[in-house]
């Protein structure tokens, strides 16, 4: 027992070693929280108050499942593969492949990822005739998955308009659709185990006497749903030990509930609040700039992080005249960084929007800088392998049409769009599937029989040897050996086969509490849940490109934070949102403790997005950090403050002291748009609204009068007879 506890501190000891009962755990970033959440298993199952069975511990990325797993394994000689550690989504699965006929499910039900989503209701639309812009497609599957991450039906979803009525109507269809097909999205999988929970109770009753103890990590990031999963499945008495950190809640685009955690601590009466605040990552100096920018927000749990490893080197912050010398001296830093002996695969570039990217790639690029966009394409929703993995939808369910209709001509057979869409209305017509339309005869009738082959030659193969045999008789292999680019597609669905072999390896076989097996239909399924996990490369020492949701989770030496403007980040949209500052300040906050020993803040005076430039004052986060804190690398007179003004195009940027002059057209522009003596691109106080940037300016004498934009003020005409302005 000691050399299990040995190595906590005291506030991870007091969480480890709680009594039965309900806890919540606010755990900081970087303060231990997944060695208490495997300790505290360990620990119930080696006091004998839990098996190994009797806990259910819930995570939200499948590599922190396996890390649990394989921790634990360290920990205690036992086996845990029959433990229940996963996903929500992978949890649900589990259940329903367990109880599929009391969930009204067939039992080989396939999952739809977000892609394999958008094509259905694609098609969906296209069958009923819909105008995919009034209704596009991609607003629809977010409707459905709102719906349903709500616990709504479409006959519970209240509609006050012609709009909404219309989307629920294909809310209604698309349902009907999947049921035809037998296929579930993500959303479906939590419902539908729901659901199956609520209406019946001897499964319930079941689960709610199995797992007694219900451990679940990240908790800020619940969803409405999920919340009322947990808190039914514990409704038999079980204790619930929730790990979260609300000031790490940035999931509310996904629909996560930062305040499941205050209706946790308040319905479930919870007497225990633990508070994890020993960071074990970063140096001082970014603990005390990240506690100064959180404590902004209001109605947080509250904690302070603090580390015993010094307070180390001073944030660095750098203003640049536009978003190409941003770039240009990042790339500088790096150099320096790497000639130093740091790895590259040790820094990290953040950013908020995925629109900032693009110079920063092209800088990197140019410098010969290797780099890796983390989050990039994933493996299982690489075009090739999406290819053979319809091939073995239509093997474990031949009735699935959007497999069908990816793969139909592909490699092309001489089926056009035309034959394609007849056999779609014949299909609708006999209200029957696809494939099942293209067995009565037909152009399509040569692909049916393809379906029925690979389906005889896969019988009775193991499931590497089944996925040698679809890439072989499909012909993607000789497709791709003829194709100009297309090594690198052979070497992924070689892979598809080594992940079918790892998955056999890993997963076991199906026993009678419904564990993931290695056959086909449970393969499939790892694949579709799989799609949406995707860790950086190893081994190659890369530069790490990412935005800042993308780094949730990660940690780096150093960090640099690039666009720290307003309107950029915080993101102009959190103006308009309730709460949305606030949740700009958490994703700061995240991006922040990223950084174990040096941190970079940058922002750039103009910056070029969406084809027009911006003028830009530098970020609120800015002057929330404390000023000893921040060494500037720019000369504190020269930096200048402009104004982020979406939709805006500038004649001339204000340029700062250390650059060169600007050309002779710009300084001629410039000079035509004056009045009273202030130009565009001057910043100014005002005694109201603050401090802005001219963007416009027109008239003379007592008519002249300015456009201004303050920021979060918004932009303002102000006419200068009357206004008191004064140059910054």
């Amino acid at each position: 027992m000691s050399n299990l506890l040995n190595s906590l501190n005291p506030p991870q000891l007091a969480a480890v070693t709680l009594p039965p009962q309900h806890a919540l755990i606010l755990a900081g970033a970087g303060s231990g929280k997944t060695r208490v959440l495997t300790t505290r298993i360990a620990w119930l199952i080696q006091t004998g108050q839990a098996g190994p069975h009797g806990i259910l511990a819930v995570t939200f990325t499948n590599k922190a499942a396996k890390e649990m797993l394989l921790r634990l394994t360290a920990m205690l000689p036992i086996n845990t593969r029959g433990m229940w550690i996963g996903t929500f989504h992978g949890l649900c699965n589990r259940l329903l492949r367990a109880h599929h006929r009391d969930a009204g499910l067939p039992q080989l039900f396939q999952i739809l990822d977000s892609a394999d989503q958008l094509a259905a209701i694609k098609r969906l639309l296209k069958a009923l005739n819909v105008d995919d812009e009034k209704y596009p497609p991609r607003d629809v599957a977010n409707f459905i998955n709102g719906q349903k991450e709500a616990g709504l039906r479409p006959d519970a979803v209240e509609a006050w308009d012609d709009y909404t009525r219309k989307r629920v109507e294909l809310y209604r269809e698309y349902e009907a659709q999947c049921s035809r097909e037998g296929v579930v999205d993500f959303a479906e999988l939590l419902l539908r185990a729901y659901e199956l929970l609520q209406r019946n109770e001897p499964i319930r009753h079941h689960y709610q006497s199995r797992f007694r103890h219900i451990l679940v990590d990240e908790f800020q990031d619940t969803n409405v749903l999920q919340y009322r999963w947990l808190k039914l499945l514990a409704g038999g008495g079980a204790h619930l030990f929730c790990v979260g950190d609300d000031d790490q809640s940035i999931y509310a685009f996904r629909g996560a509930e930062v305040g499941n955690m205050r209706d946790f601590e308040r319905e479930f009466r919870v007497g225990n609040v633990i508070r994890l605040e020993q960071n074990y990552r970063s140096h001082g100096n970014i603990l005390d700039a990240a506690n100064a920018i959180i404590k902004h927000n209001e109605a947080r749990l509250g904690k302070n992080l603090w580390t015993d490893a010094g307070a180390g080197e001073p944030i660095r912050a750098y203003e640049a005249f536009n978003d190409t010398e941003e770039a240009r001296w990042i790339v500088e830093e790096i150099k320096s960084l790497a000639a130093e002996g740091l790895a590259r695969r040790e820094m990290a570039l953040l950013y908020r929007s995925n629109a900032q990217s693009r110079v920063l790639e092209h800088a990197l690029f140019s410098a010969g800088l290797p780099y890796r966009v983390y989050g990039g394409l994933r493996f299982f929703e690489r075009q090739e392998v999406k290819h053979a993995l319809a091939y073995l939808r239509l093997i474990a369910n031949a009735d699935d049409d959007g497999a069908f209709l990816r793969v139909v001509n592909f490699p092309a057979r001489g089926l056009g769009a035309r034959t394609i869409e007849q056999l779609q209305d014949a299909a609708k017509i006999a209200k029957v599937s696809l494939y099942a339309t293209a067995n009565q005869g037909g152009k399509a009738a040569a692909f049916a029989a393809l379906v029925d082959k690979l389906r005889a030659a896969c019988e009775g193969l193991t499931l590497p040897e089944t996925v040698e045999q679809v890439l072989e008789i499909s012909g993607l292999r000789a497709h791709y050996r003829t194709e100009k680019e297309g090594q690198d597609r052979l070497a992924n669905l070689d892979e598809l086969v080594n992940a079918a072999e790892n998955f056999v390896a890993e997963e076991g076989n199906v026993d009678a509490e419904g564990e993931v097996s290695g056959d086909l239909a449970a393969f499939l399924a790892h694949a579709s849940l799989e799609a949406g996990e995707h860790q950086a490369g190893e081994g190659d020492d890369a530069l790490q490109l990412m935005t800042v949701h993308s780094a949730k989770g990660l940690e780096f030496d150093v960090v640099f934070i690039s666009g720290l403007e307003e309107g950029l980040f915080p993101h102009e949209n959190s103006v308009r949102e309730d709460k949305g500052l606030e949740e700009e300040r958490r994703l700061m906050y995240v991006a922040v403790t990223r950084a174990r020993k040096r941190l970079y803040l940058s922002h750039a005076q103009t910056r070029m997005l969406h084809g027009q430039t911006r003028y830009n004052l530098p970020s609120s986060f800015f002057d929330e950090v404390p000023e000893g804190l921040l060494k500037w690398l720019t000369p504190k007179l020269a930096r200048g403050h402009g104004a982020v003004s979406p939709g805006l195009t500038f004649s001339a940027p204000r340029r700062p002291a250390w650059n060169a002059p600007p050309p002779a057209a710009v300084m001629r522009r410039t000079a035509e748009k004056e009045a009273g003596g202030f130009r565009i691109g001057q910043s100014v106080q005002h005694a109201k609204f603050g401090q802005g940037v001219i963007v416009n300016a027109e008239g003379a004498g007592s008519d002249a009068r300015v456009q201004v934009n303050f920021g979060r003020e918004g932009v303002k005409w102000l006419a200068l007879s009357v206004a008191k302005l004064t140059a910054v």
